[in-house]
């Protein structure tokens, strides 16, 4: 079966399903293998691209979901606009309530996800608590973009 990049839903909010496809089975490449050491920008790919998805988390926990649009990827903003964005999390975030509690799960590496152009990816997970919902999990994917910094790529929230 084919996937095609964000075009799924899942719980009204769904923006990468085909990057997540196949990583939480556990086929990401852990290693980078094939990858030179000097076209990482950190010898941690993961605490950096951690780094980068606490502090975009932020900012949709704050609200400023025009913001976190703004400051996702090119492949992300390329892919849903910021008016169907806002919407989305409108509709699916802001109802959660503020946020109480965010943990990482797993952070994993990989160079290719099904429907995503080849780069360097950190796919993480995290056991996430809000005012109204307990517990959830939030999946974000985080690229590394020619200007070398890492942004939001897809988001998930179950």
């Amino acid at each position: 079966m084919k996937i095609k990049l964000f075009k799924s839903q899942v719980v009204g909010l769904l923006c990468a399903t085909a990057l997540f496809a196949g990583v939480a089975s556990g086929s990401a490449d852990e290693t980078n293998a094939g990858t030179p050491k000097s076209a990482l920008p950190d010898s941690n790919p993961k605490t950096v691209a951690q780094k980068a998805a606490q502090a975009w988390l932020a900012t949709v926990d704050d609200g400023q979901y025009a913001q976190s649009w703004d400051q996702a990827s090119e492949l992300f903003r390329k892919a849903i606009t910021q008016d169907k964005w806002v919407s989305a999390l409108e509709n699916v975030r802001k109802p959660l309530g503020k946020l109480v509690s965010r943990a990482v799960i797993s952070a994993q590496t990989t160079t290719n996800l099904p429907g995503a152009p080849d780069g360097q990816y950190v796919v993480m997970q995290f056991n996430t608590s809000f005012t109204n919902k307990q517990s959830a999990v939030e999946t974000v994917t985080f690229m590394l973009e020619k200007d070398g910094k890492w942004k939001a790529a897809g988001y998930y929230i179950n």
